[in-house]
């Protein structure tokens, strides 16, 4: 088993959406090094940390567990979707997504500046200048600093 973090944007997809859902596949990657980790190294039963971006409280808001390993993510198909990619190939496809199925949603928002002044992340690419992916890999180490501040 190993452990995520996947970034969302709460007036998109919520903590509180996956809850709604209990489960719902992860779309819309559209970066290919955060595609490569969904595609090759997420894998059933693997633990994420929802982590809420652009807005006002940045930051971890719960955790879910993946369901469903990648598989096409026929958004990429979709000419009415955001996610619509006019150069992806239905034999050959892009873009992939995973199931995640809700966990729990944590009593408050672990943020981003609580995150960044724990010695323990010091390493973590979440708390690294520049860094950008909505996907990344949390140690056990990082995983649980971070649940420990609830």
């Amino acid at each position: 088993m190993a452990y995520w973090l996947f970034k969302t944007e709460p007036d998109t997809f919520s903590i509180d959406s996956l809850q709604q859902k209990n489960v719902s596949c992860w779309e819309g990657v559209r970066n290919y090094q955060a595609r490569n980790m969904l595609r090759d190294q997420v894998s059933v039963g693997d633990e994420v940390l929802i982590y809420h971006s652009s807005c006002k409280q940045i930051g971890v808001a719960g955790v879910a567990k993946v369901t469903r390993a990648a598989y096409p993510d026929h958004f990429q198909f979709d000419a009415n979707s955001d996610y619509f990619d006019v150069k992806s190939d239905p034999s050959n496809p892009r873009w992939v997504m995973v199931d995640i199925e809700f966990v729990s949603k944590l009593s408050r928002i672990i943020r981003l500046a609580e995150m960044k002044a724990m010695p323990e992340l010091a390493e973590m690419p979440l708390v690294k200048r520049g860094n950008r992916l909505s996907i990344m890999p949390v140690s056990a180490l990082e995983w649980q600093a971070i649940l420990n501040q609830e």
